[in-house]
């Protein structure tokens, strides 16, 4: 009989410590073995799944026992295991609850189709969740769910998700790009410490019929001569804004005749705003 043979045999009958020893065994035939000795239980089963280099075949094995999927401490600790097969991890999500699906979301060590997979189930539950849960994914989620959450336009939730350090410029972008969009939305963007001072979202907010008129125009010395033509031309944005920004763009350009070189000291802060 070889060694591994023997091990293999060990650990189907193996108890106490010496069953706690080989869960650390460098042999995937021997962790199988463990699969099936009858001892196992949940609380060993899952110190075998923090092993970090346990091997592929032992992860798809415990994928494949239904009755090892019963614990939900065992499906969580394979949804996380940067070894689990694509596969196996995608069927998992559906079964996390929702604040494993968030840590799963922002954690680095998952696959990149798992995590954007994950923050798909989080904004397809987002409808159904009660004001409690919505408002701590505006304070943890990712930027996504943080997005989507903006989006909708809750007042109570609006103030927290706008301080969310995992919101990005891009998803503030894409919510402001909505043609319908919460009036409270863009106060609220308007009227933040952060994101009121980005130079792309105050043009976005520019573009947004939503947007308070009197913020707009706060906005006009310190937009472009060029972004203020693009805003200008028709259709972009309503016509009595446009007229603001018409006599804007004039008053700019009488500046430039009288002082040259004044007028482009003036315009020089201004573009760099938008790089």
């Amino acid at each position: 009989m070889t060694t591994q043979s023997s091990d293999r045999d060990r650990a189907l009958g193996a108890r106490g410590e010496e069953f706690a020893a080989l869960l650390h065994h460098p042999s995937a035939g021997v962790l199988l073995a463990l699969l099936d000795n009858p001892v196992l239980d949940e609380t060993q089963l899952c110190l075998l799944l923090e092993r970090k280099d346990l091997p592929t075949e032992v992860l798809e094995e415990v994928a494949g026992r239904k009755h090892l999927l019963k614990s939900y401490r065992v499906k969580r600790a394979l949804a996380f295991h940067v070894r689990t097969p694509r596969l196996v991890g995608l069927r998992l999500l559906r079964d996390l609850y929702l604040m494993d699906l968030v840590q799963l979301t922002l954690s680095p060590a998952v696959l990149t189709e798992l995590r954007r997979s994950a923050e798909d189930q989080l904004l397809a539950r987002l409808p159904q969740l009660p004001l409690g849960p919505k408002i701590t994914l505006a304070r943890r989620g990712p930027a996504r769910v943080a997005g989507g959450l903006l989006a909708e336009g809750h007042a109570q939730i609006l103030r927290v998700v706008l301080d969310n350090p995992n919101l990005t410029e891009a998803q503030i972008l894409k919510a402001l790009s909505r043609e319908k969009i919460p009036l409270v939305v863009t106060q609220g963007i308007a009227g933040h410490k952060k994101w009121a001072h980005v130079y792309n979202i105050r043009l976005a907010l520019a573009r947004n019929p939503s947007s308070p008129l009197a913020t707009i125009l706060a906005y006009l010395p310190e937009l472009t001569v060029s972004d203020l033509r693009e805003l200008a031309a028709p259709g972009i944005v309503a016509e009595n804004l446009r007229k603001y920004l018409q006599a804007e763009i004039h008053r700019r350009l009488s500046v430039r005749e009288k002082s040259p070189s004044a007028a482009e000291t003036s315009e020089a802060p201004r573009a760099s705003k938008a790089d």
